[in-house]
């Protein structure tokens, strides 16, 4: 069994990677669909679509043209997620995306960050490097 420290971890935009990522997450999800009919003694169900979502938290760089800032909300963009790393081997997943959220938040002791919000535009696939 392998385990990986989150350290490994990568976002790409495309072929560039996003700058200065603290972390990132993914969440797929599956409609149920009820088809339970009269004279049925329980309920029943069958598989509807699938979605996904994520987001990515990032310490801001205003420099990153080609990552951080290419992530413009409504915008369509083919993001590559590597939970392990991006070497030869590697599992990651892609998939379109549209971005629907966007924050950058300061404060006088910390760091200015910034975190995105997607939602998937399709289906999400599964690779390897």
């Amino acid at each position: 069994m392998a385990t990986h420290a989150g350290s490994e971890g990568t976002v790409k935009i495309g072929s560039n990677a996003v700058a200065e990522i603290r972390s990132f997450s993914l969440e797929e999800s599956g409609e149920v669909i009820e088809d339970t009919t009269m004279g049925d003694t329980a309920r029943s169900y069958i598989a509807g679509l699938k979605s996904y979502s994520g987001t990515l938290s990032c310490y801001w760089d205003e420099t990153d043209t080609n990552g951080q800032q290419a992530i413009d909300i409504g915008s369509t963009l083919t993001i590559n997620w590597y939970p392990e790393g991006a070497d030869s081997g590697d599992l990651y997943y892609t998939g379109s995306v549209i971005v629907v959220s966007k924050s950058v938040s300061s404060s006088f002791d910390g760091m200015v960050e910034a975190e995105y919000g997607v939602t998937g535009n399709g289906a999400l696939s599964e690779a390897t490097v």
